[in-house]
């Protein structure tokens, strides 16, 4: 596997908290809003400035964000997801697969502008994120 990162989603605030982040710890921000993304034309307008997928990357520490934290917003429980990211689409089709065994998949393993992507929350309750960005 090539890492696992702590994702966490946001009521709105993504860039602040990153941008606060980034002053704590270093490192360098990249944040890609609703605007310009092949999602644009799917989402409302009042959406475009959200953001839609952040990176803090620290040296061998990366933090991710979202402002996409669904109808029902963010709250206490649903407010951090792990993220895997796979090297392979073999490694990342059988790590959710095995993930997936007594939990609930939220979205099934598709492939995505941004690679291939899935979500579950596990057979414990945790929430994960599987992503590959190879061919």
């Amino acid at each position: 596997m090539k890492q696992i990162n702590p994702y966490l989603k946001f009521n709105g605030n993504c860039r602040e908290a990153m941008t606060f982040y980034k002053d704590c710890l270093g490192g360098e921000l990249t944040l890609n809003t609703v605007a310009g993304s092949p999602m644009e034309a799917a989402m409302p307008a009042a959406m475009k400035d959200l953001v839609l997928h952040a990176v803090l990357s620290t040296g061998a520490a990366t933090v991710m964000g979202s402002d996409m934290s669904g109808p029902n917003g963010v709250s206490a429980g649903n407010n951090m997801t792990i993220c895997v990211v796979c090297e392979s689409r073999e490694e990342i089709e059988t790590a959710f697969a095995r993930m997936a065994e007594g939990g609930t998949i939220k979205q099934p393993l598709s492939q995505q502008p941004f690679g291939m992507y899935g979500d579950l929350i596990d057979k414990y309750g945790y929430a994960w994120m599987f992503q590959f960005t190879g061919a």
